[in-house]
């Protein structure tokens, strides 16, 4: 028997090698002589630089960098075997849990951390950048990580401005003289799973800015700072993103990229699998494992599992998910390939208890010998 497990990490437990290795185990008890090929994945959140790094005998690289209140802390991003290509997950440097509660103010953050990632990577020479964009602190349209990278946002007395959130109704115009001349030499994906608009009652200020901790006067004021942003884009720039599908994600960070950068954005998982040929590496395959911490009617969204089960099921090869814990409208992710979901929490236990690495780790190798032992009798082994 030939297995394929691609799971994604349950975060705050195992991170997705880890499950994958002891799922591998219980396979492994049930059938000896089983080949197990073990992916590492995400879907471009938390755990993305790991997995590909991991997958392409790549190099973490770990770096001094401004945090979305510009105090610095020590980030990272990857770079995979190739040499050129660079991994970055924004909320490395940007995110929402580098704050405090209290901290939170989507008016004061910045994205320039982000910018000295992909500065860094430059410096090494990477041309070929994947960037994940998801859980964001900042609401500044990117201009923090474009100033990292040389430009500079002016107000109408060509007075620089700092780049955050609430200065964005103030700028009037953008010099480029200082930007890193290598930027016409690199590409851009972003791994973006949301289809918000840059601004409206479905953009970057309205959706998410509250969840940073803007008060509903400073979601107007957001608003206001990123429509008088974009038309300064359509002016200058001469380019209109503001209504494509993901230039609201991590507050406009996406329509920075679409704008500056001529970025594509993209759907992160398949990003993903495509980066590390999921779908070669599935021929030959007899069944495929898959799963994420909780698997829900939110995993038919770009998830992992559903990312997996799609190529898996275009190969004709069945697949089996499992989850700490199984929503009761998961029922929906049948319907996108996946042929059964277990929870591998097998017996009453607190979520702080199953949310241990090695207990986790147990019930993972558990449930895996179980899943195996039900295909030996069907099987007829």
């Amino acid at each position: 028997m030939k297995v394929l497990i691609a799971i994604d990490s349950f975060k705050g437990s195992l991170t997705s090698l880890e499950a994958a290795e002891s799922f591998e185990y219980g396979v492994k008890k049930i059938y000896p002589d089983a080949e197990v090929i073990k992916v590492s994945l995400a879907d471009g959140g938390e755990g993305t630089v790991e997995a590909l790094v991991t997958d392409s005998c790549g190099e973490i690289v770990e770096l001094e960098v401004n945090d979305p209140l510009m105090r610095k802390i020590k980030s990272f991003y990857g770079i995979l075997g190739d040499k050129k290509t660079a991994i970055i997950e924004m909320a490395a440097a940007s995110g929402l849990p580098l704050l405090a509660v209290g901290e939170r103010n989507p008016m004061e953050t910045s994205t320039f951390g982000t910018g000295e990632l992909i500065k860094d990577a430059i410096k090494k020479g990477c041309r070929e950048f994947i960037i994940g964009i998801g859980g964001s602190a900042t609401n500044d349209c990117g201009i923090g990580m474009l100033n990292a990278l040389g430009y500079r946002f002016l107000d109408k007395d060509n007075k620089e401005l700092k780049p955050i959130g609430k200065n964005l109704i103030e700028i009037k115009k953008i010099d480029d003289s200082k930007k890193i001349i290598e930027l016409e030499e690199c590409n851009f994906l972003i791994a973006c799973d949301v289809d918000n608009p840059l601004y409206g009652p479905r953009g970057a200020a309205e959706v998410y800015s509250r969840q940073k901790g803007a008060s509903e006067e400073m979601v107007k004021e957001l608003e206001l700072g990123i429509k008088s942003f974009s038309n300064i884009m359509k002016d200058i720039l001469e380019k209109d993103v503001t209504m494509i599908a993901g230039s609201g994600a991590a507050g406009g960070l996406g329509g920075g990229f679409l704008g500056f950068l001529n970025a594509e954005l993209k759907s992160g998982i398949e990003i993903i699998v495509e980066s590390i040929k999921l779908k070669e590496k599935m021929t030959g395959v007899d069944l495929v494992i898959t799963g994420e911490g909780r698997i829900d009617f939110q995993t038919i969204m770009g998830k992992t599992p559903v990312g997996v089960s799609k190529i898996a099921k275009s190969l004709g090869i069945p697949v089996i998910a499992v989850a700490g814990s199984v929503g009761e409208d998961s029922e929906e992710v049948h319907k996108y390939g996946i042929d059964a979901v277990f929870s591998i929490m097998n017996s009453p236990i607190s979520l702080k208890e199953a949310m241990i690495k090695e207990n986790a780790k147990k019930m993972m190798e558990k449930s895996a010998m179980e899943i195996m032992r039900v295909i030996k009798v069907f099987k007829g082994e």
